[in-house]
């Protein structure tokens, strides 16, 4: 193993950023015009030729540091490793958290109190209660108390909760060109949070995505170090305040996140590999770090993704390291903690350290001897496998004491900082439970403003807008009247899906805005009372996704319209109104830059609004110039031109003779932006958009070439590589086998066959299956719009449908797999001879396509990919479902059609 001895610091200051106090200029080569970052956009960021020392405004108070070394003399090591145990809500008990004097909680997406997704402040605030009154119990006659503290991922405004004002997502932040704009965001969600009695939020991400391929793009400020630099200590301050605010009970802990290199990773792959060089690493994805450390953040959160490099090593010095920075011992310990001399905790992200070579969820000493000090360990059955696994390995001497006590010495350290121990119980504290601090109007006046700043005018040919009070709207779109487009991923749910109006209490939609704007007698939707003077608005945009389920996959491109069937539909809308002689204004709602040239050239104006969240008057207010309003947004993203422009990006500001990596594409070129980093319209230019030239590439960015009908890589159908063509869903004779979304979220029940999403190779990415017997029912893998698709090219490469699944109890009756082009076209075999036995390892279970085109299927029209039946009893988990080329996988133990006929 290789250990580096801090160097001196040496930063170098470009000046030719800093210029006279006014920060740097942005040229915007579409128009000619300058984009000015003022004063508040801060002077040229700093280059670093190592990691800088940083000085965080939280200073190291000696009365603190007295009081840690007397408690922790005093613990017990099973004290101390509960402070270090972080469980998800609903795998936790107050009463469990009593017994193992746990030193946490979190409530990821989709978790509430006592299951309740409209939970109230009060709700909240009862259950934070009942947590903090446990581990003050826990602690009585001990002679010192450890308070208890709740985190949550309050990423865009306190998203998780039903009433909560939910600002735009990062992107749209950063094309606000605002560092204030995000301070006072900071500052109202760190009230909201408080409101519901909870103490630390997961926030800000300060990733710079470099591959629009990332399902977290919009998690990101920018592409650009310089925006994320300005943006992150900002948020910090916000949240959290300096010392003194982070003792009030208004103001919540901060966490920066992901350490480090997230939004780097070969093909924007969630969880995937970076290979950044450190000089990268250091002056493009960590800068974020360096202004959130020194604004005073107290906790950071480690990355999923690998890093790539000599530097990294673990602990261990096996030689089987993955390079997963959960085990970068060097990343965690040497740098973060040595170099950057940051004092406070470092948490996991959710059971990431299993992904390190030879861990599971309950078992990992590399993480902990990496210098991780809290641990996002979600299930119940490996928390607490995690705890005994902990005290058994410092006993055994695989973990070191002093390892435990740095870790207990941080979180002790991090609650001192934060009053916890003055703070009285959530429910007694000056915001608790007052649902009107949850989406208070001020609050919501200020997510408007912010929508309307980050809106960015990409075309307005002939001057089609502002709209004038006067004209009729003829409205359309998906996007149009859809608040989980607007809200995205990370919104009530983990993955902004399963969501409607109801859930989001005061909320107003683009159609809702229109309506308040010029009156609904004005909004059309039927095109026959349409005159010359109507004006066509058609509002298009992304479903809703989060990490892994929004990754581009290897077989796909930018280009929006060919991703769902729903897209295709939002462009052949703008295609018919533009036909017809319509004005057309397209408002295009999505979470990164996509290839949309086709949808810009017919129209006559084109917005790119990000993901605005729950005041879509924030879009009204600049379409009609309500008080003068204008556009003022600028891209912080490059706009790609062709279908895999995937990582054009603007050079760094901060680094002299920049080397652009080998996977990064040049910003001349092929690959030129069709709209550069920092553009921007506004009412005042009076340039017109010539049309955009169109990319015919028919086939994935992850492929080298066409497959000329014969496929050459995996079509995953369901689990983490999905590329959601095909939805989960279950039907039977109880419901008359009308189709029911799974969810990702909680238990689905049909009534015969029910669901329930399980962790197995990530997060909620595989689901246990239940069918009792009641009455025939089936859980099948479908289209969105139940219509077919060409998946002819893989039966011509001798494909298998493969599924992962394991048996906890054997069919009662013939359990039927299938597959079916447009009923009632379809070809079903009985799997019950060849199901593995009952056991708790997962099998592997592969079919060739032959069989089914043998029964008679025309894969030229399929629209269920996967479907299992039957009329009795079964209980099994299911994941990672897909169909495999035999050039990847000759399947030599696939089922022979011949068994399956039998």
């Amino acid at each position: 193993m290789m250990c580096n001895h801090p160097k001196k610091l040496i930063p170098i200051f470009l000046s030719a950023l800093v210029l006279s106090g006014c920060g740097s200029v942005l040229r915007n080569t579409e128009n000619g015009r300058e984009m000015e970052k003022g004063d508040e956009a801060g002077v040229g960021l700093a280059y670093y030729s190592e990691w800088p020392a940083l000085t965080s405004k939280v200073k190291t108070d000696p009365k603190i540091e007295s009081a840690i070394s007397s408690i922790l003399s005093q613990m017990t090591l099973q004290e101390k490793v509960g402070q270090m145990i972080q469980p998800n809500l609903s795998q936790v008990t107050p009463a469990e958290a009593k017994q193992y004097k746990l030193g946490s909680l979190l409530s990821g997406g989709g978790s509430w109190p006592n299951g309740d997704k409209h939970a109230s402040a009060k709700d909240w605030v009862v259950a934070a209660d009942s947590y903090w009154v446990a581990l003050d119990d826990a602690y009585e006659n001990r002679g010192f108390k450890i308070p208890f503290m709740w985190a949550t991922d309050a990423v865009h405004g306190h998203n998780n909760v039903y009433g909560a004002t939910v600002f735009p997502h990062n992107i749209g932040l950063g094309a606000a060109n605002d560092p204030d704009l995000v301070f006072r965001i900071g500052q109202a969600t760190a009230k909201e949070v408080a409101a519901t009695g909870l103490d630390w939020t997961f926030a800000p991400t300060v990733a710079a995505p470099r591959d629009y391929r990332w399902g977290r793009v919009y998690e990101g400020y920018s592409e650009d170090p310089e925006i994320i630099y300005n943006y992150a200590g900002k948020m910090v301050e916000g949240l959290q305040g300096d010392s003194v605010g982070l003792k009030t009970d208004t103001q919540v802990i901060s966490n920066v996140k992901h350490w480090v290199g997230d939004g780097g990773t070969k093909n924007g792959v969630d969880r995937g590999e970076t290979y950044y060089s450190e000089e990268h690493l250091i002056n493009v994805h960590a800068v974020g770090y360096f202004s959130g450390l020194s604004a005073g953040a107290q906790v950071v959160m480690t990355s999923f993704n690998s890093w790539h490099d000599n530097e990294n090593y673990d602990q261990t010095g096996s030689g089987r390291y993955n390079k997963k920075v959960h085990g970068s011992k060097y990343l965690v310990t040497d740098v973060l903690k040595g170099k950057l001399g940051f004092d406070g905790l470092v948490v996991t992200d959710w059971n990431g350290h299993s992904e390190i070579n030879e861990c599971t969820s309950a078992n990992c000493p590399a993480a902990v001897n990496a210098g991780n000090d809290i641990f996002m360990v979600t299930e119940r059955n490996d928390w607490k496998g995690f705890y005994k696994n902990v005290i058994a390995q410092v006993n055994d001497g695989i973990i070191a004491m002093s390892r435990i006590d740095d870790a207990v010495t941080r979180i002790l350290r991090v609650k001192m900082r934060a009053g916890l121990w003055e703070k009285p119980m959530p429910s007694k504290r000056s915001l608790a439970g007052d649902d009107k601090a949850l989406g208070a109007e001020e609050h919501r006046a200020l997510a408007r403003e912010a929508v309307s700043k980050s809106l960015v005018l990409l075309k307005n040919n002939n001057g089609v807008l502002p709209l004038k009070p006067t004209q009729k709207v003829y409205l359309a779109g998906s996007a149009a009247n859809n608040i989980q487009k607007q809200t995205g991923g990370w919104s009530i749910t983990w993955q902004g899906t399963e969501n409607t109006l109801e859930d989001f209490p005061d909320a107003t939609t683009l159609k809702m805005a229109l309506e308040n704007q010029i009156g609904a007698e004005n909004i059309l939707t039927d095109l026959s009372k349409v005159d010359e003077n109507t004006v066509a608005v058609v509002a298009i945009g992304e479903d809703p996704y989060a990490e892994s389920v929004g990754d581009i996959k290897p077989h796909q491109t930018l280009r929006f319209s060919t991703l769902k069937a729903s897209y295709a539909a939002d462009l052949k809308t703008i295609k018919d109104l533009k036909a017809a002689g319509m004005k057309v204004v397209t408002v295009f709602i999505s979470g990164r830059p996509m290839y949309v040239n086709e949808e810009i050239n017919h129209s006559d104006a084109f917005i790119a609004a990000w993901l605005p969240g729950t005041e879509a008057g924030g879009i009204t207010d600049v379409l009609y110039q309500e008080d003068g309003a204008d556009f003022s947004g600028h891209l912080s993203y490059s706009w790609p031109n062709k279908v895999c422009s995937t990582t054009i990006n603007r050079v760094p500001p901060n680094i002299k003779d920049y080397v652009m990596p080998a996977w990064e594409q040049s910003l001349e070129g092929e690959h030129a932006p069709v709209f550069a980093f920092g553009y921007g319209l506004t009412y005042s230019d009076s340039s017109n958009l010539a049309p955009l030239d169109l990319d015919d590439r028919g086939y994935g960015c992850g492929q080298k070439e066409p497959d000329n009908g014969v496929a050459t890589m995996p079509l995953f159908v369901y689990g983490t590589a999905s590329g959601s063509e095909f939805l989960l869903r279950v039907a039977g004779a109880e419901n008359d086998w009308k189709g029911i979304d799974v969810s990702g979220q909680t238990v689905t029940d049909q009534g015969a066959v029910s669901t329930t999403p399980i962790n197995y190779q990530a997060q909620y990415d595989a689901v246990h299956v239940s069918f009792n017997g009641k009455s025939p029912a089936q859980i099948y893998m479908q289209t969105d719009d139940s219509t077919g698709r060409d998946l002819q090219s893989y039966l011509n490469a001798e494909s298998t449908l493969q599924f992962d699944i394991k048996m906890y109890k054997q069919p009662t009756s013939k359990l039927i797999i299938a597959q079916h082009c447009v009923y009632p076209c379809r070809a079903e075999m009985a799997l019950n001879d060849h199901l593995p036995a009952s056991s708790n390892e997962w099998s592997t279970m592969k079919v060739p396509l032959a069989c089914f085109k043998d029964k008679g299927v025309d894969f030229q029209n399929l629209n269920t990919s996967f479907l299992l039946f039957s009329d009795g009893k079964a209980e099994f988990d299911l994941g990672n479902i897909r169909v495999v080329p035999k050039s990847v996988d000759d399947a030599a133990d696939a089922l022979s059609c011949k068994a399956l006929a039998g």
